[in-house]
């Protein structure tokens, strides 16, 4: 796919490794020590993904998602050895897509990378508008107007908000999205479902009320 990934990890070695095995599969990888360097680099050039280490000093992982996520959708992956629930809840807020726990599998990395950009990127469709409670997709250019004003979203985001306009009017589980959005393999919890809905429908703004949460079954889209 030759894939622009910025790598954000202010362990050199580690940085390294990682940046020679996406290098091997193909890819550009393109090294960050910090996190300030990180926003320069997101700010000069378009980047396919982001894998952000969250423990850096200065300048952790948490605040540069927060601070990309005020302009960009770009997929990103933390890379920590956090492992509690609510740390991880707290990066899924801040609008991170999946996360990786040190010591992890490069193959894994790799895979769940790849997986993520394409599903950002989404399918080039015939007639690939989606048009719904005054919401429209743009499948192939990737684009979300609300009330015709273009939004940002992350690809998990889009991925939800795709899922519930192609099932308008069905409730759709915390299970079926998780399959149609995070994939078979995701290991996380089904609360993570809910963190993305409550992020989504700060976004949609005045367009929110068309998400429903039905209770003890899931979500759906109504007209």
């Amino acid at each position: 796919m030759n894939c622009r990934i910025l790598i954000v990890e202010d362990e050199p070695k580690l940085r390294e490794v990682l940046c020679d095995y996406f290098s091997s599969k193909g890819e550009l990888p393109e090294g960050a020590a910090d996190g300030t360097r990180a926003l320069e680099r997101l700010e000069e050039e378009r980047f396919d993904a982001v894998l952000l280490d969250i423990m850096m000093p200065e300048l952790d992982g948490l605040s540069v998602c927060r601070a990309v996520r005020r302009g960009s959708g770009v997929p990103i992956i933390f890379l920590t050895a956090l492992s509690d629930e609510e740390d991880k809840l707290l990066g899924y807020e801040l609008g991170a897509d999946d996360y990786v726990t040190k010591p992890f599998t490069m193959s894994v990395l790799y895979a769940k990378t790849m997986a993520l950009i394409r599903r950002s990127r989404g399918s080039v469709l015939h007639g690939d508008r989606l048009e719904a409670a005054g919401l429209t997709l743009e499948l192939s250019a990737q684009r979300v107007l609300a009330g015709g004003k273009e939004i940002v979203l992350t690809p998990k985001e889009y991925a939800l908000l795709r899922c519930l306009m192609e099932h308008r009017n069905m409730v759709m589980s915390r299970e079926q999205l998780l399959v149609q959005c995070w994939g078979y393999d995701y290991e996380g919890e089904a609360r993570a479902v809910d963190t993305h809905i409550k992020r989504l429908r700060e976004k949609l703004g005045d367009h929110a009320g068309c998400i429903k949460t039905v209770i003890k079954s899931g979500y759906k889209l109504e007209e």
